[in-house]
């Protein structure tokens, strides 16, 4: 079987290999072209099965080879006009330089006395830096908190979208509401407002911002293909570097470098890790991680950038661990928070050209002393926390200035560091009360009258025509007899001061008010004399001023110089200080004189420190709706008003309790380091003899003045000579 086995092994060989056919056979074809042909038709209908299954089978290859031919030219259009799009946005962009100052308005920086920024306003762009010069720290910084496959991507990044798409649903939101996805660049297709300028013709601000910003699936579309044109034309470096110029990050500040100096007073080049962590944080929300709003919540956010750059290797664990010990800390001027009342006056009172509506960066050069600035806003703070009950909402407002009406400090309420609030010293018209007493007394000095001359305090009434009689009364319901004009402000007493307004004429006494800077109405009545006439603060300062440098009148101005940034010639220069005379020089020394006695021996006792000589005046209104005191040294005039915004009157305070606490409490701090000078005043032994009065009331402390005042009484009937007819005023009498 074995033999048999082997020999038939060489005709399956020649099978194979194609033996010669039989003899006497026709030979017809090759052997192996039949089985090729059997085999292709035997396995046809393999393939196409017959029946049901089979013509299922044929429909769905069908179905899928025109589904293919459909498909790949539909791509094929879908990609060339990809790149039709694309190729459009590419040749509108611009050369990188052109995009990296977007803003649609300009910015003001503000500089004290000493040259030193303190405030800013506007958009700030603190000019341009790019991915090469800024510290790695904060390029680092951005990237890991905002794109960290930012160097690796084509401008799109597939996985952070379905990724935000996925959590946006699990929150509940809709796929494209909360959680964007969006990369750095287009981030900045967004910022750029897809190439679309602003035009103030057309649109509001607001309204381009808002355009700017929406999020419809159109306008992802159009920032997806604006961001391939960027990454297209430019370098990520580039890119990099718009964004960093571009980006809004809080209290007006526009690109990193600004943000760098309005909160740590120092380049963006040079940030160390805390403080680029906090500039980083800032990108999703600004206005609710500025440090200027809450420090503390804003190195939170920080604190959780630096373990994203530690873990993505941009910090070692010993970097990472100082800047978590050692958080970023606000500049002096950022802590001040802008500026404050001051910066918002001079803001107000300069040209808005270049202040509120500038387009161009704008330098101001201001007369605030930020050492005095402190003082004001620490003893408003120092009286408030230990002098007032809790809960209370009076409020309080200071103005410090020298003697030329250069504005030195301002507070225009209680919460000091605030931006754009209402600012009592200077919106806020209020009755003056017995603040306006040496306006009175400076008419009748500047007449030649001694602050010895008399003038009795007895019962003292008028008939007013349709009113009925109006009778002021002192403050102690009490009358003292023939009394020094020197006395008679320094207590505060209303009926002589009634008397000499009626006696030198009303219309002087408003003459004399006006010329030294009281530009309110004021009244026309006989309680012109008590204060019934509202002011602001810092017009009655600056008219105070005005009687400590010698009778002239000042305007209180904040603004010393202007100019552009860039340029070194100013555009326009100082908008106030010193102006005419309204009273004599000797008069004015004279006035001083009285006024020192309120603060030595009067009303405003409360006022005093240090031993200095000092000069001022109390006032509060009818009900004690307000309470003043304003007052000078011989290097500083200083205002305080205090009350409730809604007129509620004060319990229990009058111009010579807190308020002059809290004068004393600002000028204490104010004068820490000054040397102590004499005021510049003139008492009546120095100006001469008293000269006698025999009319009017006023008399030079001979005996005939009481009874010629009583003969004037009688003959004007109570009146005085001017304003008889007058309705009856609002103000029955003011006190201290």
């Amino acid at each position: 079987m074995s033999d048999s086995r082997k020999g038939k092994r060489p005709l399956v060989a020649d099978k194979r290999y194609g033996a010669s056919p039989p003899k006497g056979r026709k030979a017809t074809a090759k052997p192996k072209a039949k089985p090729r042909k059997v085999s292709r038709r035997k396995a046809a209908p393999v393939r196409r099965r017959g029946g049901i299954i089979g013509l299922l089978q044929r429909l769905i290859s069908w179905i899928l080879r025109l589904i293919w031919r459909v498909v790949w030219r539909v791509c094929a259009v879908a990609v060339l006009l990809l790149a039709l799009a694309v190729g459009y946005y590419y040749t509108t962009l611009p050369n990188v330089t052109e995009l990296l100052d977007g803003r649609a308005r300009g910015s003001v920086t503000m500089l004290d006395s000493e040259g030193q920024v303190f405030a800013w306003r506007g958009d700030q762009f603190g000019g341009v830096v790019t991915a090469k010069t800024v510290s790695p720290h904060l390029r680092n910084a951005i990237v890991a908190t905002e794109d960290k496959r930012f160097y690796r991507h084509f401008g799109l990044s597939p996985r952070g979208i379905a990724s935000a798409v996925r959590i946006n649903l699990s929150e509940g939101r809709g796929p494209l509401s909360g959680h964007g996805g969006s990369t750095i660049t287009q981030q900045v297709a967004k910022l750029l407002c897809l190439g679309v300028p602003y035009d103030p013709e057309t649109q509001t601000e607001a309204e381009y911002e808002t355009e700017c910003r929406r999020g419809t699936i159109k306008r992802k579309a159009s920032e997806a293909l604006y961001a391939l044109a960027m990454e297209a034309k430019y370098s990520k470096n580039e890119i990099l570097t718009i964004y960093m110029n571009r980006a809004f990050l809080g209290a007006g500040a526009r690109g990193f470098e600004a943000a760098s100096q309005r909160y740590f007073g120092k380049s963006a080049a040079n940030v160390n890790p805390a403080e680029a962590a906090m500039l980083a944080g800032l990108l999703v929300a600004p206005t609710r991680f500025a440090p200027t709003n809450d420090l503390t919540r804003s190195q939170g956010r920080a604190a959780t950038i630096v373990r994203l750059m530690n873990e993505q290797g941009y910090l070692t664990d010993t970097e990472a661990r100082a800047a978590q010990d050692n958080p970023a800390q606000l500049s002096p001027a950022a802590e001040a928070r802008a500026g404050g009342y001051f910066a918002d006056w001079v803001m107000s009172s300069g040209p808005e050209f270049f202040t509120r509506k500038t387009t161009e960066d704008v330098i101001i050069k201001t007369t605030m002393d930020q050492r005095i600035q402190r003082a004001a806003d620490n003893a408003m703070a120092w009286v408030f926390e230990n002098k007032i009950r809790e809960g209370s909402k009076a409020q309080a407002a200071i103005v410090v200035m020298s003697a030329d009406g250069a504005v030195r400090a301002m507070v225009g309420g209680r919460k000091t560091k605030v931006a754009g609030a209402f600012n009592r010293a200077v919106q806020a018209k209020r009755q003056t009360g017995s603040a306006f007493k040496p306006f009175v007394y400076a008419a009748a000095l500047d007449l030649g009258y001694s602050p010895n001359d008399t003038v009795v305090d007895e019962p003292y009434c008028q008939t007013i025509p349709g009113s009925g009689q109006w009778c002021p009364e002192n403050y102690t319901k009490k009358h003292y007899g023939k009394v020094s004009l020197t006395r008679a402000l320094r207590d505060s007493l209303n009926i002589p001061a009634v008397k000499v307004s009626e006696f030198v004429g009303r219309d002087l006494v408003r003459q004399v008010a006006s010329d030294f800077g009281l530009q309110s109405d004021l009244a026309a009545g006989p309680a012109l004399a008590l204060g019934a006439s509202e002011s602001t603060l810092i017009e009655m300062t600056g008219a105070y001023a005005g009687i400590l440098n010698g009778g002239s009148s000042v305007i209180p101005y904040g603004l010393v110089e202007l100019r552009l940034l860039g340029d070194q010639e100013p555009l326009m220069g100082t908008g106030g200080g010193i102006g005419e005379r309204v009273v004599q020089e000797d008069a004015a020394r004279q006035l001083i004189y009285m006024m020192e006695k309120v603060v030595s021996e009067g009303t405003g006792q409360r006022a005093q420190f240090g031993g200095r000589q000092l000069a001022g005046k109390t006032g509060t209104t009818q009900a004690a709706r307000d309470a003043w005191f304003v007052g000078f040294s011989a290097d500083y005039v200083a205002g305080v008003w205090m009350g409730y915004d809604d007129n509620t009157p004060l319990t229990g305070v009058t111009g010579s309790g807190l308020p002059a606490e809290i004068w004393r409490e600002t000028m204490a701090r104010v004068h820490e380091g000054v040397p102590a000078k004499p005021l510049p005043m003139m008492s009546p032994s120095q100006a001469g003899e008293t000269r006698e009065q025999t009319t009017g009331g006023v008399s030079g402390g001979g005996g005939v003045g009481g009874f010629l005042d009583s003969l004037l009484r009688d003959i004007l009937g109570g009146g005085g000579n001017t304003g008889a007819n007058q309705p009856r005023p609002n103000v029955s009498g003011s006190d201290r």
